[in-house]
Order: structure tokens, then sequence, then C-alpha cells
């Protein structure tokens, strides 16, 4: 087992902002590692974010975040909420904000959230996907698989917090959003949206940022 210097922890405390109880015991854990122990924290932190994402706490703060494409021809409106004002001011929410309202710009989903999608719609789209899957030829007993994996894309297209963030692919937006959480330390979350494009069809963008 390594030897756990004062150093260590202190190291480990400036490049995380964690305590020092917790910096000793991810240096413990990972047997002096100071790579491991980083990553150990961040776990331990995205795991209290999520604790803290379904604890129904009352997020009545954080700002209309407004995007408008270079040619004032796409807009976006997002509305970000958290608990106290102090962190609706600091500048890790103001970009978080300000990332999410360029995500729907890009990739213009339609809902926060796959709950919030219609009942209907979505077994419309079941319906839709079954369809195509008996015409190319898949076997019956295989059907409702091969539904539930195209089911998973049409979520990701559809979906803010099921969309992989535009900067970082190896992210969604709800990863982003826990751990946004697990650094600023309170409840966020993204309520609502709009998004408008010049001359677009109702129900569907025509124009997208590029």
């Amino acid at each position: 087992m390594a030897e756990i210097t004062a150093q260590m922890v202190k190291d480990l405390r400036e490049s995380t902002g964690a305590g020092p109880l917790d910096c000793k015991k991810a240096l413990t854990e990972n047997n002096g590692d100071f790579a491991k122990a980083q990553e150990w924290l961040r776990e331990k932190g995205l795991s209290k974010a999520a604790k803290k994402l379904g604890a129904g706490r009352t997020m009545n703060e954080g700002l209309i975040q407004i995007y408008a494409h270079h040619n004032k021809r796409l807009g976006v409106m997002v509305e970000v909420n958290c608990e106290t004002d102090f962190v609706a001011n600091t500048d890790k929410f103001k970009e978080f904000a300000y990332n999410v309202s360029l995500q729907i710009a890009n990739l213009s989903p339609q809902y926060v959230r796959r709950e919030d999608i219609p009942a209907e719609v979505v077994e419309k789209e079941r319906e839709t996907q079954k369809a195509i899957a008996l015409n190319e030829g898949k076997k019956p007993e295989f059907v409702d698989k091969v539904i539930d994996g195209r089911m998973e894309k049409f979520y990701e297209e559809l979906v803010l917090m099921e969309q992989k963030f535009i900067k970082d692919d190896s992210k969604t937006i709800a990863k982003m959003l826990q751990e946004t959480v697990a650094e600023l330390g309170e409840s966020i979350q993204i309520r609502r949206f709009s998004r408008f494009a010049l001359g677009e069809v109702l129900g569907g963008a025509e124009e997208s940022a590029e």
C-alpha cells in the first residue's frame, strides 16, 4: 500500500476541489494513483449528482438563455433552472445554458425528455417501424427487438436529453447536465425551450445552424 502524504492530498484537493477527507480516501482506495483518484472523485460526484437530480428539490432560480444564429435566421430560447441565484450567476451555469441553446439550434430536438413525447406519437412510430421491419423480411419473433433498437434512435433524434453533445459526442446532454450538477453542487433542470427558424413550416424547422 502506497504511503498517502499530506502533499498528495493537497495536490488532489487543488486539482479537484474535493474535501481533504474525500481526497485522502480516494488516494487510499486507489493505492496512491493520482489519475485514478481523480476519476474516483469524479464518479463519486456524479453519483451524488444523480441523487440530487431525483431529489424533488425546488428550482425557481436560473436564467432564460437566448441564442441567435449569426445570420439572424435562426434563434433559440431555453429556460434552465437551479436552486439559488448564486449558482445561476456562475460562469459554469451560464456556460451550460449556452451550450444547451447551441445544441437545440443545431440538432433541432422537439422534446426535453422522453417522457414528454405524447403516447400517440410513440405508438405511431412503433407501428411505422413494425411495418418497415416486416417489409424488410424480419422474422416475426425478432420484430419487437428490431423495433426497440430503432426506437432508441428515434428518441436520440427527438429528445434533447438523449442527444449526443455537439461539442463532445462521448457524452449526452443528460450526462453533461449530471456533470454540471456534480460540479456546482445543486439541482439543475432544463425546463423548456423554443426554436425558431425563418420561414419554417410549423412542426418542423427547414433550416439548422451551421
